[in-house]
C-alpha cells in the first residue's frame, strides 16, 4: 500500500476542510457571538493535521492510487474529517462530551440529520450554520468533490468515485471520472441556490431558508428550530421542500445525462419511476389509514405526502409528531426508512435499485424452481446484469440485514425499547436521523449512553460509505501486501 499518497490525499482533504470552516468563523464574527475562539482554534488543529500529513508525504513521487489505497483514502477521509469537524461543536460547549460533538458532526457529514442537542433554538448562529454546512458537503460526497482538485491520478480517481458513490451499479456520464464529478457537483450547487430563494420567497428569514436549504437538497434535516419545518407552519414551505426532497432523491447523473443530452428519455429510468411510485403509494396508504382519526382530510394528505417523502429519503424533517399516528402507519414509516431512495442519490438506505433487483432475483429463484432446465437472466433498463453485480446487491441486502439485528440487540442492552432500538438502528444505518418513541421526531439522542451513541456513530459511518468501503478494511488480507492492489 502507498502510504505516502494515503497521507497526501487525506491532508490535503483537511487543509481544504479547514477552509470550509472559515465561513462559520465570519458568521459568528458578524453576530457577534463566542465562537471566535472555539473556531480558530478548530482551523489551526484541522491545518496542522493536514500540514503534517503533508510534511509526512513530501518525498512522494507516485501519485497512482491503487485499489487498497482508495478504499483507506475514503474511509479515513469520512473518520478524520469527522473527528475534526467536531471540534467547533466540543469547544464552543454546543454539547457536553467530545463524544457527543463527535456523534454530531457524524450524524452531519453523513447527513443523518440525528441530534444530541436538546434545545437547538439556543445554539449560535454559527454552529446551527456548521452543522447544515457539513450535510451540504456530506450529501454528495466529500470525496467526490474533491476529485475534483485532485491531479490526475488516473484509475485511482475511478476507484475514489466508485468507493464513495452510491449504488449498486454506478456509472460515469462522462468519459472522465473529474468531468462527471463536476458536472453533478454544480447541478447539486445550482439547485441548492434555487431552493434557498423559493423558501425566501415562501416566508423563511434568509438564515434560516440557507440552513434548510443545505438540509434539505443533501437530504440531511438538520434545521433551526426543535420542532424542524413543523414550526414554520406553511403549506407553501413544506410543498417546496417536499419537491426538492423528491428531486434530490433521485439519481442525479439522470439529471446529467438529460441535460447534456437535451432529452427527457432519462428518467424513463425503471429506478426512478418505481421510486415515485413508491412515493404515491406510501403516501395513499398513509393517509387513508389516518382517515380513521378525526382531521382535515387536506391536513393528512399534506402530513401524508411530507413525512412519506422525508422518511423514504432519509432527510427526517417533520411536518407532525408522526410518533402519535396509528401504528399501521408508523410500521409503513419504519419499513420505508429501509427502502431509500435512487442510486447516485444523496439518500441512504438499501436503495430503489437494489430492492428492485431482490425482487427479480427472488422471482427468478421462483421460476427456477417450476423450470429446472431455464436458463434466466436478471435485467434492469433492458440491460442484462453480471452476476458479480447480482451477488454484490444480494451480500450487501444480508449484511445490512445483520448489521441491523446486531445493531438492535447492542442498543437494546442500553435499555432502549425493542421498537425503539430498532428505530435508532435503521434511522442510522438509512442516514435517516429521528425514529420512533425516545428518539422520535421532537425527541433526540441525548439520553443514549455514550456506548449506544457510538454504536449509532459507528451505523451512520457504514451506512453512508455503503458497508463494503469499511468492512473490506476487516479483513486481514487486505493489509497484506499484493501486487496491484
Amino acid at each position: 500500500m502507498n502510504y505516502t499518497i494515503v497521507q497526501k490525499v487525506i491532508g490535503k482533504l483537511l487543509l481544504a476542510y479547514a477552509l470550509t470552516m472559515i465561513i462559520p468563523l465570519g458568521i459568528g464574527v458578524f453576530y457577534q457571538e463566542k465562537t471566535l475562539v472555539p473556531f480558530l482554534i478548530s482551523i489551526g488543529l484541522t491545518t496542522l493535521g493536514g500540514s503534517l500529513l503533508l510534511f509526512q508525504s513530501r518525498r512522494n513521487r507516485n501519485e497512482k492510487l491503487g485499489i487498497r489505497d482508495s478504499f483507506v483514502i475514503v474511509a479515513g477521509a469520512w473518520i478524520i474529517t469527522s473527528i475534526f469537524g467536531a471540534l467547533p461543536f466540543w469547544l464552543a460547549d454546543s454539547v457536553p462530551t467530545y463524544i457527543d460533538a463527535l456523534f454530531e458532526s457524524v450524524s452531519g457529514l453523513t447527513t443523518t440529520g440525528s441530534s444530541v442537542i436538546e434545545n437547538i433554538e439556543t445554539l449560535p448562529y454559527s454552529i446551527l450554520f456548521w452543522r447544515s454546512l457539513n450535510q451540504w458537503l456530506g450529501g454528495m460526497g466529500i470525496i467526490v468533490l474533491f476529485i475534483i482538485l485532485l491531479p490526475n491520478t488516473g484509475f485511482g480517481a475511478v476507484q475514489l468515485y466508485n468507493a464513495e458513490v452510491s449504488g449498486p451499479l454506478s456509472k460515469r456520464v462522462m468519459p472522465k471520472v473529474r468531468d462527471t464529478a463536476s458536472a453533478i457537483w454544480k447541478i447539486y450547487g445550482l439547485l441548492t441556490l434555487i431552493l434557498i430563494g423559493f423558501l425566501f420567497g415562501a416566508g423563511m428569514k434568509p438564515f434560516d431558508a440557507i440552513v434548510h436549504g443545505f438540509s434539505t437538497i443533501s437530504t440531511g434535516g438538520f434545521s433551526t428550530q426543535n420542532n424542524s419545518v413543523m414550526a414554520f407552519g406553511s403549506f407553501s414551505i413544506e410543498m417546496i421542500i417536499v419537491g426538492f426532497i423528491i428531486i434530490a432523491g433521485g439519481n442525479f447523473r439522470i439529471y446529467l445525462e438529460s441535460w447534456n443530452k437535451k432529452t427527457l428519455k432519462p428518467f424513463k429510468n425503471t429506478e426512478f419511476i418505481v421510486y415515485l411510485g413508491v412515493i404515491f403509494i406510501g403516501t395513499l396508504a398513509v393517509f387513508l389509514l389516518s382517515l380513521f382519526n378525526p382531521q382535515d382530510l387536506g391536513v393528512s394528505l399534506r402530513q401524508s405526502l411530507f413525512q412519506v417523502t422525508s422518511l423514504l429519503t432519509g432527510t427526517g424533517y417533520a411536518s407532525a409528531n408522526y410518533d402519535l399516528w396509528p401504528s399501521a402507519s408508523k410500521i409503513i414509516l419504519f419499513f420505508l426508512m429501509f427502502v431509500g431512495g435512487c442510486a447516485g442519490s444523496t439518500t441512504g438506505g438499501i436503495k430503489i435499485s437494489r430492492m428492485i433487483l431482490l425482487l427479480k432475483i427472488s422471482w427468478s429463484v421462483l421460476k427456477r424452481g417450476i423450470h429446472p432446465n431455464i436458463v434466466d437472466t436478471i435485467k434492469l433498463d433492458g440491460k442484462v446484469v453480471d452476476s458479480v453485480a447480482i451477488n454484490l446487491v444480494s451480500i450487501f441486502f444480508f449484511l445490512y440485514i445483520f448489521i441491523f439485528g446486531l445493531g438492535t440487540i447492542l442498543l437494546a442492552s442500553t435499555g432502549l425499547e425493542p421498537f425503539e432500538a430498532m428505530s435508532a438502528v435503521v434511522a442510522s444505518l438509512s442516514n435517516v436521523g429521528p425514529g420512533f418513541e425516545g428518539v422520535g421526531p421532537l425527541s433526540n439522542y441525548g439520553e443514549i449512553s455514550l456506548f449506544g451513541k457510538s454504536v449509532i456513530i459507528l451505523c451512520m459511518l457504514l451506512g453512508r460509505l455503503e458497508l463494503f468501503t469499511l468492512l473490506i478494511l476487516l479483513r486481514p488480507e487486505f493489509w497484506k501486501p499484493k501486487k496491484g492492489w
